[in-house]
């Protein structure tokens, strides 16, 4: 058996609800947990744009099982600083209760509020974004290139969100429709070459219309602080193991796109309104019904996109020893079903959203 190659550095950072431990509603705590966490030494909190959530972030790591350590270290620390003043930390990409957020007291953020009206009141999301490392600007260009069509099925595998205000919204993950209304979220086209990327930001900025180049969230893009690429699709994960899961996949993407683009192989020229439709079928219906297939752009059962998934990284994550682990947490993520599934089994048999809520919380 040949050794396993050098592997990317994957980093994550997860975005996390702040709740009351009993009542389960949305709690505006955020400003005292990173009071704690400041007076602790504690650089992996940040504040995000509501005050009823909090976000993590990893160091990078080259293995699996050491993203999973760091990402438990992360969680704890989260929890820790949150019970520290009332509150508690849950994994949930949207609130099941009803919730009426809070704007963190920032500049930035009430100009954002100000400027997109109600899509930035409700803005209270909370989703898990993957950093893999790239070699260079072009090389990063290249890789979303060629990774767009895949990003639907990480969604579908993240779906963890599918009450929204004590309403079941019947989408999987509804988290990615509130995010839609962001002017500039979503899918994007082949850009071809940094140039072109940054050319892109240029357009869109000097249409006064995003405020800042930290508002361009597309569903993947370059990352504007780390030598990588960001890949922002997925709902933040109710277990730690489908957060690796998530981020392994996302190195192997990132690896075969950066093959692909050495071997000059062009990148598939599907156009962004079929990945927003492809995008949208991941929100409906997460792994329960039909996803479509990037290699035929038609619909195809949900299984079967992932053992596609699979095969096109299969190489990939053979190359750095990760094929077996990626294997055995996506087969227990099947058997389990996902964030979403959970959710729904607890409210039927509960008949009550706050059991889902405390369910998250543990």
């Amino acid at each position: 058996m040949a050794d396993a190659r050098p592997a990317r550095s994957m980093g994550v950072e997860e975005e996390f609800l702040l709740v009351d431990p009993e009542t389960g509603t949305a709690s505006a705590a955020s400003g005292a947990v990173l009071l704690i966490a400041e007076a602790e030494h504690d650089g992996d909190l940040t504040a995000e744009l509501q005050l009823e959530q909090i976000e993590t972030g990893t160091r990078p790591q080259v293995t699996p099982e050491a993203l999973a350590a760091e990402l438990h270290r992360t969680r704890e620390q989260a929890r820790a600083a949150a019970s520290a003043v009332g509150a508690a930390l849950a994994p949930l990409a949207t609130s099941p209760l009803p919730a009426h957020p809070t704007v963190s007291p920032s500049p930035r953020y009430h100009r954002m509020v100000e400027q997109f009206g109600l899509t930035g009141v409700e803005q209270l999301t909370c989703g898990c974004h993957v950093h893999v490392a790239v070699g260079s600007g072009e090389e990063g260009v290249a890789v979303l290139d060629r990774i767009r069509a895949w990003l639907p099925p990480l969604l579908a595998l993240s779906s963890n969100s599918p009450f929204w205000n004590g309403h079941d919204t019947r989408y999987a993950s509804y988290r990615n429709q509130v995010w839609g209304r962001w002017p500039s979220a979503g899918p994007t086209g082949v850009f071809g070459s940094a140039a072109a990327y940054r050319a892109m930001e240029q357009a869109m900025l000097a249409t006064e219309t995003v405020l800042d180049p930290a508002m361009i969230y597309f569903d993947a893009r370059l990352s504007r602080r780390h030598p990588t690429v960001e890949i922002r699709v997925a709902d933040v994960c109710r277990e730690i193991d489908d957060a690796v899961l998530i981020a392994a996949l996302c190195r192997g993407l990132v690896t075969t796109a950066a093959q692909e683009w050495a071997a000059g192989r062009a990148p598939d020229p599907v156009p962004a309104p079929v990945l927003r439709l492809a995008t949208w079928r991941a929100a409906r219906s997460g792994l329960s019904g039909a996803l479509l297939d990037p290699r035929t752009g038609r619909p195809a059962p949900a299984r079967d996109v992932l053992t596609a998934l699979i095969g096109h990284v299969r190489d990939a994550l053979a190359d750095t020893g990760d094929l077996g682990t990626v294997t055995a947490l996506l087969d227990a993520l099947l058997r389990r079903g996902t964030g979403a599934a959970r959710q729904r089994a607890v409210s039927r048999r509960a008949g009550d959203l706050r059991a889902v809520v405390l369910d998250a919380i543990g």
